[in-house]
């Protein structure tokens, strides 16, 4: 995983967090939709944008959304996809 698709995902998950009045730093690790700073609707903008932006399919039926939890997890998924 390159330092460039981390920071794209860092802004991505920035811009969601912003839009919701959410300007606190976050860590690599700190869960996001359980602790409650991003919603349903969040997730499926930040869906949106995995599969525009890295060429996922999410639509799978072993999907979950605490794949999405953390910046951790995204990292992981977008890497798995492209290895």
């Amino acid at each position: 995983m390159t330092i460039m698709v981390i920071d794209k995902l860092r802004a991505t998950v920035g811009d969601l967090l912003a839009a919701r009045g959410d300007r606190n730093p976050f860590s690599d690790t700190e869960p996001l939709f359980t602790a409650g700073r991003l919603d349903s609707l969040a997730a499926t903008e930040l869906i949106v944008a995995l599969e525009q932006d890295y060429g996922l399919d999410l639509a799978t039926a072993d999907f979950d959304i605490s794949m999405l939890d953390t910046l951790r997890d995204l990292s992981k998924l977008v890497a798995a996809a492209h290895s």
